[in-house]
């Protein structure tokens, strides 16, 4: 992961906070945007990616696809669909590949849980979010390719820079 590049980092109080940047993150991602989510059990992977769901306007409740893996929830707008997969109980990237999730990534933001280490080659523009802590939580973001240049995430998150 020596190709990204840290963007910042926010302090995340509580669950409502998580919600809420998740629901800010969809002012800057777009169809074709890959989101790795790392972070300990209960760090609030899932709690973020619901505030995204609904900031995107996506049928369906986003819940932690763990048992089913992948998960799409289409756009009940005009804005892109979600794709959501739980990386925890794959093997590598060869499992990860076996989903067939480069037939989603052009029409979607997809965000993979648990998916540091092999979800990087889903593509070479994609953000990386760290989160730390459980009920207090930090989230560090970093991104990778050109596609991140000329965005100031700092501003549009509220990021700290690092």
């Amino acid at each position: 992961m020596n190709d990204l590049v840290i963007r910042g980092s926010k302090y995340l109080p509580d669950a409502d906070a998580t919600t809420a940047f998740g629901a800010a993150l969809a002012g800057v991602l777009r169809a074709g945007d890959v989101v790795v989510m790392t972070g300990d059990l209960g760090a609030g992977k899932t709690t973020m990616t619901r505030g995204l769901g609904a900031a995107l306007n996506v049928r369906g409740d986003v819940t932690s696809p763990t048992f089913v893996i992948a998960r799409e929830h289409p756009s009940l707008g005009d804005g892109p669909a979600l794709v959501h997969v739980d990386a925890y109980r794959l093997g590598g990237f060869g499992e990860l590949d076996d989903l067939d999730l480069d037939t989603f990534v052009d029409d979607a933001v997809t965000v993979v849980e648990w998916g540091a280490g092999m979800a990087e080659g889903l593509s070479e523009d994609r953000m990386h979010l760290t989160l730390t802590g459980l009920d207090d939580r930090t989230v560090t973001v970093e991104t990778a390719g050109p596609r991140w240049a000329d965005i100031d995430l700092v501003a549009a998150l509220g990021l700290v820079a690092d």
